[in-house]
């Protein structure tokens, strides 16, 4: 019996944008992929039913970013001079 295939998210995307391109047929796909055309339909219609969330998600605070790496290298800073101390007196 064969195992169930477990694809990854990059390679369902891809998929489904080749679908939406319509350059192939749904078949010619299928083939190519081995994969069944509903498959191919499903991911199709769930990425575009997701694909709004692409423009609803914040972007990164880059000032945040910079500031809490900035307070790391301080953290960092602060062990080395605590543990000199403690080996020195």
């Amino acid at each position: 019996m064969k195992s169930r295939r477990k694809f990854t998210s990059a390679f369902k995307a891809k998929v489904a944008l080749e679908a939406i391109r319509k350059r192939e047929s749904l078949s010619a796909l299928s083939s190519r992929y081995e994969l069944t055309q509903e498959q191919i339909s499903k991911w199709n219609h769930e990425f575009l039913a997701k694909s709004e969330l692409l423009f609803t998600l914040e972007q990164p605070d880059h000032k945040a970013e910079k500031e809490i790496r900035r307070l790391k290298e301080i953290i960092g800073d602060l062990h080395y001079q605590n543990e000199f101390l403690k080996k020195n007196l």
